[in-house]
């Protein structure tokens, strides 16, 4: 239960924060986008993760929230910020990655892109 009130309040802080985003252009136009940015991914990953039950997992969800929020609120920029992999891990273009360079950019992977899978 504590949990779950932990999430509620994670989800709500997201949502003050989007209604108190100001872009970094300070323009209106900017703003707006990206505040919807900012709503519209919070909806998109919470429904995402609503079925997971494992304690552990949602702990690690709720520190790639606050690890976004404060990034976000450090560099004004609500979009997630680009992830560099290890050259040694990079396959050829022709060749398929082998089993230890997918393990290596698993986890080369920031905590805050963590829900994604595609990146």
């Amino acid at each position: 239960m504590a949990l779950q009130q932990e999430v509620l309040a994670l989800y709500r802080c997201i949502f003050r924060l989007a209604r108190k985003w100001t872009s970094l252009s300070g323009k209106a136009q900017d703003t707006r986008e990206e505040q919807e940015y900012i709503r519209t991914e919070a909806k998109t990953l919470f429904k995402k993760n609503k079925k997971i039950t494992d304690e552990s997992q949602i702990r690690q969800h709720i520190k790639e929230a606050e690890a976004r929020i404060e990034i976000a609120q450090h560099y004004r920029i609500p979009y997630p910020r680009p992830v560099n992999i290890p050259q040694n891990v990079l396959a050829p273009t022709s060749a398929k990655l082998k089993k230890k360079q997918k393990q290596q950019i698993e986890q080369s992977k920031p905590i805050y892109l963590k829900s994604y899978e595609d990146t």
